[in-house]
């Protein structure tokens, strides 16, 4: 080969080294619980579980139970379908609006939803108060089929608070293992945020 060639492919390798990773981004898609198929349901309506549409070929599993909702994403296992509930103590329910973190090569890493949790000291004189925060799950994988939350920012307390979960959602989904590693708030936290409660697969714990 050539040797002002060799030289022209080693310049264009060095070019590709050097240049910088893409930044994550954000895609959004909004659930439509009435397009959403039904996988099972109480009687009277006590609890449901539904599958939605998401992001590409992603799905969202919506579950809401005792006027409380949880959310899972992409393909998880039947134990994490059957079993896995996180939500807040609090009566709460989320927003239809769905942020999906990508990673550099598009592929969705995390989710941003918004949560509004009923003040827990209301009472039926005043009106329900509620607190909003941003709640960042796990996006599953074929290769590891669970998805769970990663943290909690409070959206009432914090400027700029959807930098703040985007951030989190950036440094921790990718790397976080569900049933093993504990969700984090980030930022200030008030009284409104509400505690967050979850149930997970057992087989995830052990």
């Amino acid at each position: 080969m050539h040797p002002s060639r060799c030289l022209f492919i080693a310049s264009l390798a060095a070019l590709a080294a050097a240049a910088p990773a893409r930044a994550n981004e954000s895609a959004y898609s909004e659930r439509n619980l009435d397009a959403c198929k039904t996988l099972s349901q109480e009687a009277e309506g006590a609890s449901v579980t539904l599958q939605c549409g998401g992001y590409g070929d992603l799905a969202v599993y919506f579950k809401e139970g005792d006027l409380r909702q949880s959310q899972s994403y992409g393909p998880i296992s039947k134990a994490w379908l059957d079993e896995a509930f996180e939500s807040f103590g609090p009566f709460n329910h989320s927003n239809a609006k769905i942020e999906w973190r990508l990673d550099g090569k598009g592929a969705p890493v995390a989710t941003i939803v918004r949560w509004f949790v009923s003040d827990p000291e209301a009472t039926p004189d005043t009106d329900t108060r509620y607190g909003q925060v941003l709640v960042v799950s796990t996006v599953a994988t074929a290769g590891n089929p669970t998805s769970c939350v990663v943290g909690y920012v409070d959206a009432l307390e914090n400027g700029g608070a959807n930098a703040l979960a985007r951030t989190l959602a950036d440094e921790k989904a990718a790397s976080f293992t569900c049933g093993k590693d504990e969700p984090q708030w980030r930022g200030e936290r008030g009284a409104l945020a509400g505690e967050p409660m979850r149930h997970l697969p057992q087989a995830a714990k052990e």
